[in-house]
């Protein structure tokens, strides 16, 4: 027999570039093996944003109707046939990615790679699978992680970007007494900042092209120091534009060695160049900022000095040392990430604060979290 809807529920649905609609959606019970969670906090990511702002996200253009978010946590409210350990009231964070577990990236524990695996909100897989900008969400049980005591919904929602940087760290080994330059100060910048600290990084330096946001940064100890890159004049020399940019950094930081680790949070040009000249010899560059498809690279200076350039892809298995970290309060601030909150029938106002970048009184925006619909709060 067909399941039988419960109900209706309200969805933010992107129908194109800047198309957001709010939508009556039916609500469906939980399949085998699925449980039915009710969102309470969703944030908003970079790659929500570009989906928003021009249809596609990269190479992964919108081909039908999608509901965004993949940033969540929230309250079971039903759990399907064959589900245990899981019961409804509980307090869970979503993982958003859905593997195969059948391939051999999944069997390895690198189920990141899988090549079926689906993630909520991308439109990478057609056909593309719904976020979490609803009211509840159907998802795998056992993608779906309790919540410690002491983290709240908005912890929760963090585990997903926390996550990124919790793998990167580990793709880089980055460990106690090493010395961390991060590229980027938004909220993943930010993270790496945190990440670093709580690893035990003996200086954790940000650079940016925005003195306000670096200035959040170092205000906020997410930073011991920060550089503002000049927004100079375009140049037939990219990769001597990039070495001089990088150098007036080192020599203000005192490093003229480098860092031994970079995290480079942009995906820009020119920061990727950046962040070759920026580590030390024998160090490390972590590419996490997702941006430009073709990069023009000082390779020579890479392979003589053996800095290694580390791809890394979203996550695997990280979720539980997430969710521990942001109950221990190692971190830091790092609430004070969250800048801005709107309700779900509220979604398309705050994808316009982001695309802004500052509000009405001139407050930087730094990550925005939708909570549950007017009429769902309880």
């Amino acid at each position: 027999m067909s399941p039988v809807a419960l109900s209706s529920q309200l969805a933010a649905v992107l129908h194109g570039k800047r198309d957001l609609r709010l939508e009556q959606r039916t609500l469906w019970p939980p399949q085998h093996g699925f449980a039915q969670v009710k969102v309470l906090a969703t944030g908003l990511c970079g790659s929500d944003l570009h989906y928003y702002a021009h249809g596609r996200n990269g190479d992964f253009v919108l081909r039908s109707p999608l509901i965004l978010g993949h940033e969540a946590a929230g309250v079971v409210t039903a759990v399907g046939p064959g589900v245990k350990g899981l019961s409804v009231g509980a307090r869970v964070a979503i993982e958003a990615g859905i593997m195969c577990n059948k391939c051999s990236f999944c069997s390895s524990g690198r189920y990141n790679l899988c090549k079926d695996l689906r993630f909520c909100s991308s439109a990478k897989t057609f056909p593309h699978l719904d976020g979490t900008l609803q009211s509840y969400i159907n998802h795998p049980a056992h993608l779906l992680h309790p919540l410690p005591e002491a983290c709240s919904f908005d912890d929760g929602a963090l585990a997903e970007p926390l996550s990124v940087l919790l793998h990167a760290s580990r793709r880089c080994q980055l460990s106690q007494g090493q010395t961390v330059l991060v590229f980027g100060v938004g909220a993943i910048g930010l993270l790496a900042c945190s990440v670093a600290k709580s690893k035990g990084a003996s200086r954790v330096v940000a650079v940016d092209i925005n003195q306000a946001r670096l200035d959040f940064a170092t205000s906020n100890g997410f930073a011991d120091d920060s550089f503002c890159l000049p927004m100079g004049d375009k140049t037939d020399d990219a990769l001597g534009r990039a070495k001089e940019n990088i150098q007036a950094a080192l020599d203000k930081f005192g490093a003229t060695d480098g860092f031994h680790v970079v995290f480079e949070c942009t995906g820009a040009e020119p920061c990727i160049q950046m962040s070759v000249h920026a580590a030390a010899i024998g160090g490390k560059v972590m590419l996490i900022g997702m941006g430009s498809r073709n990069v023009l690279l000082p390779l020579s200076a890479a392979a003589t000095r053996e800095v290694d350039l580390i791809g890394s892809f979203r996550y695997a298995n990280t979720y539980p040392e997430a969710l521990d970290l942001l109950a221990s309060g190692k971190l830091g601030p790092i609430n004070r990430l969250i800048t801005h909150r709107f309700t779900l029938n509220e979604t398309r106002s705050a994808f316009d604060l982001l695309i802004r970048g500052l509000d009405e009184e001139n407050r930087i925006v730094i990550k925005v979290v939708i909570g549950p619909s007017d009429e769902s709060t309880s």
